[in-house]
């Protein structure tokens, strides 16, 4: 099989406990982390992040990458730049600890109220990045940008003009398979963003869309959205062989306030997810 699998498994359960045996019972070694009981991993007090990795090291868990919120889809342009450098920072010798070396960002939304001249918007957001990529590139980590919200959020070709206006190999890109979907109700945005940021990104984010009873998307299993192995085909024909994280957003989803509120429905779901997965690209 051409690709390694984890993923974000606090959609599975908000315990540290219930997202390893989800993982564990799916059969994977590795997990995205982000939320813990509730709280950012990134923002766990230290005792409580030792803690956090004492039980990861005792599953045999590694540590893939860390979903911060840096820059993400709470963090508009008018954000204070300090609270992502504060937390880029305190991160690093976590990441360096647990031997992870990507953590997640975005590139701050224009305010919605009263946005900014877009040209404006731009500057600050690139400004913003080659600063950030500049202490993760002190750090020996990397930020790997989702296209989900922001100006890299936008397209391909934003995507691409960010990437190369910070310059820098410490900042690259995280190709999520639903986002564009579930938010353009089409698929076709999605496979023209993969085709321009192909061989551009280091991870995928497995997430999948289908039409609901309304006609707009929803997000549903893997084997259910046809782009998908559309995708997967493509990335195993190039040789392309990095890891997929499950990101289903079908139980939970963080963005929308949307918590774990049944633990054995999230826990079935994701493991579904996972194991259908497994068994699509396993049929490529």
């Amino acid at each position: 099989m051409p690709f390694t699998f984890s993923g974000f498994a606090d959609e599975a359960g908000k315990t540290l406990k219930e997202q390893i045996a989800a993982l564990k019972a799916i059969g994977w070694d590795t997990i995205d982390v982000r939320l813990v009981e509730g709280t950012n991993f990134c923002d766990l007090s230290e005792d409580k992040f030792l803690a956090a990795w004492d039980t990861l090291q005792a599953s045999g868990l590694k540590i893939l990458s860390y979903g911060s919120q840096i820059a993400n889809w709470a963090r508009p342009i008018t954000t204070d730049f300090e609270k992502d450098v504060s937390e880029l920072k305190r991160n690093i010798p976590r990441m360096q600890k647990t031997g992870t070396k990507w953590i997640r960002c975005m590139s701050y939304p224009n305010e919605k109220e009263k946005p900014w001249p877009e040209a404006e918007w731009k500057k600050e957001v690139f400004r913003r990045l080659r600063e950030l990529a500049k202490i993760a590139a002190g750090g020996g980590v990397t930020l790997v940008h989702e296209n989900c919200n922001g100006y890299g959020g936008l397209g391909p070709k934003q995507a691409l003009e960010m990437v190369d206006a910070v310059g820098s190999p410490n900042f690259t890109l995280v190709f999520d398979t639903g986002n564009n979907t579930l938010h353009d109700h089409n698929t076709d945005v999605t496979w023209e963003f993969y085709r321009q940021v192909r061989g551009r990104f280091v991870q995928v984010h497995v997430k999948a869309g289908k039409p609901g009873p309304d006609g707009k998307f929803v997000t549903c299993y893997p084997d259910e959205d046809p782009v998908q192995a559309r995708i997967f085909a493509d990335l195993k024909a190039s040789n392309w062989s990095g890891p997929l994280s499950i990101e289903p957003h079908m139980a939970a989803a963080v963005h929308a306030g949307k918590d774990v509120a049944d633990p054995k429905m999230a826990s079935d779901i994701f493991i579904e997810y996972g194991r259908r997965l497994t068994k699509l690209v396993a049929a490529l």
